[in-house]
């Protein structure tokens, strides 16, 4: 392998030939082996596209020459076009701030560039990593800016994902509207209810959710491009901030506003918890609604089996015939992951220092990961598991007659105490409620019908 020499205020380091990133990932990538992964896509979109837009506002308040501005939206253009994608390489979890990140961007943005003007990649003299591409920036507002327009850009996809769940749940809540079941509380039985309101009990939980969402996502269309260092714009030339964002906003497809506090833009990472705490919630209703489907399909002979679901594969690698609930089990472990990352984005929140919080890129890492397995996995566990979901009908009717507990339908005509005896009555003899109450000649057939609806 050739190598060539770049320098740093450290000192050489040998590159690789035919690399686009420079001395400072050279460094960064002995260090940080975290993950194993390199930066998410839409990071690296979000990055060069903020190294674009901030070019573009050096051009226009006449900070750089048309030439290497030119040459930097170029390369921006080149890469946003899915060309050097694979000189991103620094670990998705790096050093604080994310600078090794940003000095990655900065490094093959130039080299790119340098090449634009038909010069080598290294030759930094006639465009610099640090002066030219980062020029009126920082890593302490580039990165904060990119974690809001990454996270942004991945809603996009996840919220289409949550609407198609609702959609499958809405449609099982209405082609089980007529079916009467057991409810339960404390996991005992309780009054009859029907399988469709309990799904569209669901539909009204991830709807809540969905939201909120919504709702938080608005804090992140506030950005700190412009702060700089510590959020007093220092190195900014005048009218800098409100092209750079316009531009940024422009080129994203995302209604960008500037933060009117830079300083709390740097500091506080409100607005990434505040999101990553609606995930969590989110989260935590279909966990229930994967859980309460587990329940309801188990058996078929031992378990519930109220539910009947699609098989997606073979349940058992021993048990021939055996069907499992495998994709209500896979959103349950998706949902513990995005609990867990709620848990890292909170910790990592509160453990900013003064002017700014450098726990970006563990964040950043928790919330693209938490919306990915939402907008991946959602879809599917729509169209696979919730679509294909069918009532056992004899199964939840003869519950219903079976179950001592429908007695306190009873109890406003026999009584609160009349109907104790009767729920002991029929656990100690097996004798249904009906056949006890038509026995005993305190309620015809015709009666107990219309009170048990």
């Amino acid at each position: 392998m050739k190598f060539r020499l770049d320098q740093d205020s450290l000192g050489k380091v040998k590159i690789p030939a035919d690399a686009y990133y420079g001395v400072f990932t050279g460094r960064a990538i002995k260090q940080y082996h975290v993950t194993g992964n390199k930066s998410h896509e839409n990071l690296i979109k979000s990055f060069v596209m903020i190294k674009r837009s901030a070019a573009l506002a050096n051009m226009k308040t006449k900070s750089i020459d048309t030439k290497r501005g030119k040459a930097i939206v170029s390369a921006c253009d080149k890469i946003l076009s899915g060309k050097y994608v694979d000189q991103f390489v620094v670990d998705m979890i790096n050093s604080g701030a994310g600078t090794a990140f940003n000095m990655n961007s900065n490094e093959v943005i130039a080299n790119v560039a340098l090449e634009v003007l038909h010069k080598k990649k290294g030759q930094y003299q006639f465009l610099h990593p640090n002066d030219h591409v980062n020029m009126s920036q920082s890593s302490n507002d580039t990165y904060p800016t990119a974690m809001h327009v990454a996270i942004l850009m991945n809603l996009k996809e996840t919220i289409p994902a949550i609407d198609i769940l609702i959609k499958s749940l809405s449609k099982k809540a209405r082609q089980f509207s007529s079916f009467k079941k057991i409810g339960r509380t404390h996991l005992m039985d309780a009054l009859p209810i029907t399988l469709g309101s309990e799904f569209a009990a669901y539909v009204t939980s991830i709807t809540k959710a969905r939201n909120e969402i919504i709702a938080a996502q608005k804090e992140l269309q506030n950005v700190a491009l412009g702060g700089t260092a510590v959020g007093s714009g220092a190195n900014t030339p005048k009218g800098y901030r409100k092209i750079a964002i316009y531009e940024l906003g422009k080129i994203s497809k995302l209604p960008l506003k500037p933060e009117k506090d830079m300083q709390y833009g740097l500091q506080s990472k409100f607005a990434v918890s505040n999101l990553s705490g609606s995930l969590r919630n989110l989260a935590l209703e279909i966990g229930k609604i994967a859980n309460d489907i587990r329940l309801m399909a188990s058996g078929p002979i031992a378990g519930l089996a109220e539910l009947g679901i699609p098989a997606v594969h073979t349940g058992s690698s021993i048990m021939p015939g055996k069907i499992n609930p495998s994709l209500a089990e896979c959103m349950n472990m998706i949902c513990f992951n995005i609990i867990g990352n709620d848990t890292a984005v909170s910790y990592a929140a509160q453990s900013g220092q003064f002017e700014l919080n450098v726990m970006l890129p563990g964040m950043l890492k928790c919330m693209l990961e938490s919306t990915d397995m939402f907008k991946n996995f959602l879809p599917i566990f729509s169209a696979n598991l919730i679509d294909g979901l069918t009532a056992n009908k004899n199964k939840l009717r003869k519950d219903i007659e079976n179950s001592p507990v429908i007695v306190t339908l009873l109890t406003p005509k026999i009584g609160y105490l009349k109907s104790a005896e009767l729920f002991k009555e029929s656990l100690k003899t097996g004798k249904t409620i009906r056949e006890l109450v038509v026995s005993k000649k305190l309620l015809s057939n015709k009666e107990i019908d219309f009170l048990f609806g």
